[in-house]
């Protein structure tokens, strides 16, 4: 079951995931915020440690560098982020490590009342003695995505210390800000120079994904008439009330993420700020059709403009801006990535599972801008909250595969 990748698998994501890096989608800067840097500045240094060639930290925040092929073969790309997600707390992360994971309930240091159970979770029951990581019980991890950091990084050093190993040129980046949907920059595609592209950015082992969600993001500004309560008879006009009915009138039993699963879509208020006088509501909308999300956005229109007629002296606006689209629509018109990626994983004995991902990943962004980019599993599960943990022996999994799509790729060529 071990692995030679084990060891410095576990020491390269319990070093990351202790570096904060969340980022901030109210911030205009790139990144969005400064601590991504401490993160970026290592890898910076990391890279030209293991020899590879051409490194640099660009402008607006992605760790470029090389590795020289071996063989002749098409350039291909390696990606996974370095912020953490502002869901959840993600200050202080301490990463821990159970050992031989005896295939109990795991309890949290920081949180007593806090249990990842096998039963809830069955994947976990697949993973005993294996090594697990979480964090202690007050903060997410972070595997997402600093497994793919971490596997990333491995597989690079392999093939610094090994040139006899056949490969073609192989070009890599870590971006940060992908939980804000502002991983990639419009320079990277051409600053990557990749024929196509793989993310490490996904869950259980033999998981290759070329569908994601297509995505917008709303905000409702809902602007009242102020006044003082005590004289506010025919004058006040509360936007709270008036925020809450547009939240109250969208369809909540039928089209929210807690409801919907497959390949069905939802809308899903993420933030309501504000007081009597101005609200804001942040809405992320999401479907796997572009038809399906123009209707989405539509509904949220005729929604803020029913409840504007309720109330003519309020003023109601409703932005809504693309994020970014389903990588599918240019996959499939040349699936060689994808077919390369079946191909590893079949040739390592494991069986590819493809589904859409309830998600979007920087692939979805790269593959839309002319460099196609599949995702691939890591091993990571229950991202974003204080349960999220990774098998230290999936990740060696994913590191041997990203290994053997790197060799695949090459002979392809030939």
């Amino acid at each position: 079951m071990h692995n030679k990748f084990d060891q410095e698998l576990e020491d390269r994501l319990v070093r990351y995931a202790a570096i904060d890096s969340q980022s901030n989608e109210d911030s205009p800067s790139s990144p969005s915020t400064e601590i991504q840097f401490d993160i970026l500045r290592l890898l910076e240094t990391e890279l030209a440690g293991i020899g590879a060639q051409d490194v640099q930290l660009t402008e607006y925040g992605a760790v470029l560098a090389t590795i020289p092929g071996t063989v002749e073969g098409p350039t291909v790309g390696l990606l996974a982020h370095v912020d953490t997600a502002p869901q959840f707390n993600a200050t202080g992360v301490k990463p821990r490590v159970v050992k031989g994971y005896n295939g109990g309930d795991i309890t949290f240091p920081d949180d007593p009342a806090l249990v990842l159970s096998p039963e809830a979770y069955p994947y976990l029951a697949q993973k005993q003695g294996h090594d697990i990581v979480t964090a202690s019980g007050t903060t997410l991890l972070g595997a997402d995505d600093k497994a793919g950091v971490a596997i990333i990084m491995t597989a690079a050093r392999h093939l610094l210390e090994n040139p006899g190993i056949p490969h073609g040129p192989i070009r890599i980046a870590f971006t940060p800000d992908e939980e804000i949907g502002r991983g990639v920059d419009e320079r990277l595609p051409k600053d990557l120079g990749a024929d196509f592209a793989y993310t490490f950015d996904g869950g259980k082992v033999g998981e290759i994904e070329y569908e994601t969600f297509s995505a917008d993001a709303a905000e409702i500004t809902v602007t009242g008439v102020s006044i003082h309560p005590g004289f506010a008879k025919g004058k006040m006009v509360n936007a709270i009330h008036l925020a809450s009915k547009i939240i109250e009138t969208l369809p909540q039993a039928t089209m929210t993420p807690e409801v919907t699963d497959g390949v069905d879509g939802f809308w899903h208020a993420t933030e309501m700020t504000g007081g009597s006088s101005e609200m804001k509501i942040k809405i992320i909308l999401r479907d796997f059709e572009r038809e399906g999300l123009a209707e989405k956005g539509e509904m949220l229109r005729q929604v803020c403009a029913a409840v504007q007629t309720t109330e003519p002296r309020a003023t109601i606006t409703c932005d809504i801006r693309p994020q970014y689209r389903n990588m599918r629509y240019w996959l499939e018109e040349d699936m060689t990535p994808v077919n390369l990626a079946w191909d590893a994983c079949r040739k390592l004995g494991m069986e590819p599972v493809s589904v859409p991902i309830r998600g979007g990943t920087d692939g979805s962004r790269l593959t839309e801008m002319g460099v196609p980019t599949p995702n691939l599993f890591t091993g990571m599960q229950n991202i974003h909250g204080p349960l999220e943990w990774i098998s230290v022996q999936d990740m060696a999994v994913a590191t041997d595969f990203c290994l053997t799509l790197l060799g695949l790729a090459a002979e392809g060529a030939e």
